[in-house]
């Protein structure tokens, strides 16, 4: 810019004020710095770590108790910290996009999230198999010492990391700087390289949480010890229906909004799986320790049958 005898453009890292003068855009990204947001956000997913900490503890303490001992404790550790590391995850989305947090946001919770949806689908599998085990001539009596729920996470997992490695190996995502979006400010981003990729993994995560709601409607009425399909299928529903909405909320917002989308879809997302599985045994273990006993599960078993 300038005079109308010595005009000039301006570079992309700048544009004209009032005063037809080249002055630096604004950089825009969750910064620490300037904006409350992401200190908001961290303080939330601490908290929220810490309280799946609290849950983690008072499992292993009563992890001889029925109420953790009758879906199988392993997955449920397994699920813990699998919801411990997701409310971690959103640490990856916050401050400046570098080389290392671009690479790995993405790819570590869709990992992190295929590991706990399995992990449900194993446990309601789980219900399914102990619950039909107990009749005369039961074709699942066999299975039942076999290793099949951890099998099925290890599977189910590691076909989400191999989506993940193929997606860093063939279009690794970068930081770049978005000069077009706004005349007066550069975003700061992180181009995932592949949106096809992005939306395979996304897709793949859909499918095991579809999977295991289906499996768990279909078992929500078995006398499962402490009703835990149903807990299991509500918890999959709030998944389900949070991921579902991120999709065109995801797409219809710019710059940083669309990081914070997907940072609220993974909180709560988390703290649906968290509040809708173990909050209920929580409450049996601290608050109703007379129903925290094997004549209980006993009874409930024997009553559906």
């Amino acid at each position: 810019m300038g005079d109308k005898d010595s005009c000039h453009k301006c570079s992309e890292e700048e544009w004209p004020n009032d005063n037809n003068q080249c002055v630096p855009k604004l950089v825009e990204f969750l910064s620490y710095g300037n904006d409350p947001v992401p200190l908001t956000v961290s303080v939330i997913s601490v908290l929220l770590f810490v309280k799946t900490s609290a849950i983690f503890c008072i499992f292993i303490v009563f992890r001889e108790t029925p109420v953790v001992r009758a879906n199988n404790q392993n997955l449920s550790f397994i699920l813990l910290a699998s919801i411990m590391l997701s409310f971690l995850c959103v640490f990856l989305f916050l401050g400046r996009p570098g080389p290392i947090s671009c690479m790995f946001r993405q790819t570590s919770f869709g990992i992190i999230f295929s590991v706990a949806v399995s992990s449900i689908l194993a446990k309601t599998i789980m219900v399914y198999m102990a619950f039909n085990s107990t009749k005369p001539g039961s074709f699942w009596k066999k299975y039942i010492g076999v290793k099949i729920p951890n099998c099925l996470v290890l599977l189910c997992s590691f076909i989400q990391v191999l989506i993940s490695i193929i997606w860093l190996l063939t279009a690794c995502p970068y930081p770049e700087t978005n000069t077009d979006l706004y005349d007066d400010t550069i975003i700061i981003q992180c181009n995932e390289g592949s949106t096809l990729a992005f939306y395979i993994l996304l897709g793949y995560m859909g499918l095991l949480a579809a999977v295991s709601f289906f499996v768990a409607f279909l078992a929500r009425n078995l006398p499962d010890s402490f009703n835990e399909t149903k807990f299991i299928t509500f918890s999959m529903l709030v998944f389900c229906s949070v991921w579902i909405t991120f999709i065109p909320a995801y797409m219809s917002v710019t710059g940083k909004n669309t990081v914070l989308v997907e940072i609220f879809a993974i909180l709560s997302s988390s703290l649906g799986i968290l509040g809708c599985i173990f909050i209920p045994k929580c409450y049996i273990i601290l608050v109703k320790p007379d129903l925290n006993s094997k004549r209980i599960l006993i009874k409930q078993i024997k009553t559906c049958q």
